[in-house]
């Protein structure tokens, strides 16, 4: 008898028929042997809905009372989906975030997890039940309800299924798996049936939203192998894991990330001094505004320009900010650019093969793309360029890397 741990999102429980379909799938399991605990989310559109009632009273409610509200959300779900099982003849207990106690730190709607008390649900599995489990929120040490921030009933899950050392943790949602690149924009994307959580973190971080980046994070800290499935298709999905595939002709890209979310920010005429770029980049992150690729240059004056991109709803923030450490630094007024968009490839295969990047600008080369700024690491090659071309390019790098494969449709 093994361990699962399921996690199911917000559309897959978005309705008492979808409740009920996965009750279905999850007595499945129970019934050829597996010991199961489901991790849910809010019915899809609660939580929204929760946050705007909050709005109507104050602009910018209490924090506590915030994890107070939207904690309600995955509550109502749990106690569906266990009567739902109950009434499949399916013993099942539902846990609230605080009952299973996932004991947090004190930073109400973005907290961390510190501590799991495993004790009460290996009690619950061993009696023959299955566990029914509030994803996206704990409880600090003071007992207060907290939440995890957006997207943390993944984590739930992966913290759940580290802590009891389960065989899988299988994240339903509503995609089979990870692809190439996002069919919408490529027809010919492939779905993948492995992925490294190196390979998944960069394509997490450059755009892909198949899984949120810090439940990624924590399985491969933890060694929790990972499966990306679709709630109501059969399919073997996508298993994220330590290791890499076996077979030799393995590709040199998995796969292409994008993000369109993204705005450019330069700064010229600048002082060639060292602490220049701390002057600049310090009141952006004082300001809790995140800044992704940053390209320095020195002109032929003996200035410098310094250009980087931040996410498009911080591109104001980031202007206003500039503007002011522009008069004090005697430098030109920050031009922003909210039209450009990030595209990344991404593959472990990239560490023993040259010439990919030359590979990449190439295939953009040759549809007169520009590429604006550049960013690498071991596994990724990450180019900034218009957003009009963004599509376009995608398809040029999927067809240059040859990531279609055989069996494309």
């Amino acid at each position: 008898m093994s361990l699962i741990v399921q996690k199911y999102g917000g559309t897959s429980v978005g309705s008492i028929e979808r409740i009920e379909a996965v009750a279905d799938k999850v007595k499945t399991f129970r019934d050829d042997g597996h010991q199961v605990i489901v991790v849910v989310s809010a019915m899809s559109g609660e939580t929204n809905r929760l946050i705007a009632l909050a709005q109507q009273i104050e602009e910018h409610p209490d924090p506590r009372e915030m994890d107070v509200l939207i904690s309600t959300g995955e509550q109502v779900t749990i106690a569906l989906l266990a009567m739902a099982l109950h009434k499949r003849g399916c013993g099942a207990r539902s846990y609230t975030g605080g009952q299973v106690r996932i004991l947090t730190d004190k930073a109400h709607t973005k907290a961390r997890i510190q501590e799991i008390d495993t004790q009460r649900m290996r009690a619950d599995l061993d009696a023959g039940n299955v566990l029914v489990v509030a994803g996206f929120q704990g409880v600090d040490p003071e007992g207060n309800i907290t939440t995890l921030g957006r997207g943390g009933s993944d984590t739930t899950a992966v913290a759940l299924a580290a802590a009891l050392k389960a065989e899988e943790c299988q994240i339903y949602t509503d995609v089979d798996g990870v692809y190439t690149t996002d069919p919408r924009v490529e027809p010919r994307a492939r779905r993948l049936d492995q992925i490294t959580f190196e390979e998944m973190l960069e394509m997490a971080s450059q755009g892909s939203k198949v899984l949120q980046i810090r439940s990624v994070e924590f399985a491969g800290k933890y060694k929790v192998p990972l499966r990306v499935l679709h709630s109501f298709k059969e399919g073997p999905g996508t298993l994220i894991t330590l290791e890499e595939g076996n077979d030799m002709e393995n590709p040199i890209v998995s796969g292409i990330a994008f993000n369109r979310d993204e705005a450019k920010v330069t700064i010229q005429g600048i002082p060639d001094s060292p602490g220049v770029a701390y002057q600049i980049l310090g009141p952006i992150s004082d300001a809790n505004i995140e800044v992704d690729v940053i390209v320095q240059n020195v002109a032929e004056d003996g200035s410098t320009s310094l250009t980087f991109t931040v996410h498009r709803n911080d591109m104001k923030k980031a202007r206003a900010i500039l503007e002011t450490v522009a008069q004090s630094l005697n430098a030109k007024p920050p031009v922003t650019d909210d039209r450009i968009a990030k595209l990344a490839i991404v593959g472990v295969g990239m560490r023993s093969h040259a010439g990919v990047a030359a590979k990449m600008f190439k295939a953009l080369a040759s549809e007169n793309i520009n590429i604006q700024m550049i960013s690498t690491s071991e596994i990724k090659i990450t180019v900034v360029i218009e957003e009009k071309y963004l599509e376009l390019a995608v398809r040029a790098l999927h067809s240059a890397f040859e990531l279609e494969g055989a069996d494309s449709t």
